[in-house]
């Protein structure tokens, strides 16, 4: 099977799960191996953060690659392999497919994209993203997440304090969770 993916360049949303959605972002040694994951890959290739929020079993994160540059299937392939080297907490119950590719069942194999279309949809991204604790029920307030750039985004004057306190409006969001 054949997946088409945007290769565009510019803005991209992405949600990415881990297999059998195992709570393996739950452990603080693994949000730390994920952290430097992203570091090293942006130091190698580099690409802009806008937002990224990292739940129990999946995160959100919103990227600007450099202009001529659409490679964030590499990216992502490289930030998951280095994750998945040292992650710790794994179940390793695996197919024959995984097996036979030597893969560590850590993250589903594919992973959700959405090429932004313009300052709305990006702003509609940015609020499912930081919202999404609450929507799961993690918490009650998005600024009580701590692994969140909610907080980020704020100082850089993209969120008002307080922000959260009722649901944003992200009808039209192509969130794929």
């Amino acid at each position: 099977m054949h997946y088409r993916r945007d290769q565009s360049g510019g803005h991209y949303f992405f949600t990415l799960v881990t297999e059998k959605r195992q709570p393996l972002l739950t452990l603080p040694d693994n949000i730390n191996r994920l952290r430097e994951a992203f570091r090293r890959e942006k130091i190698a290739h580099p690409f802009d953060l806008d937002a990224v929020v990292i739940l129990p079993d999946h995160l959100h994160c919103l990227w600007q690659l450099p202009e001529g540059d659409s490679d964030f299937s590499g990216r992502w392939a490289r930030i998951k392999r280095y994750f998945s080297i040292g992650c710790v907490g794994v179940v390793l119950v695996s197919n024959a497919s995984r097996l036979a590719k030597r893969e560590k069942p850590v993250w589903q194999r594919r992973f959700w994209e959405h090429s932004i279309r313009d300052e709305s949809d990006w702003r509609r991204h940015m609020d499912y993203i930081h919202y999404n604790p609450v929507k799961h029920g993690h918490v009650s307030d998005p600024w009580a997440w701590p692994h969140s750039s909610l907080r980020q985004c704020a100082a850089r004057g993209w969120y008002a304090e307080g922000w959260g306190a009722s649901t944003p409006d992200l009808s039209g969001c192509a969130a794929g969770e």
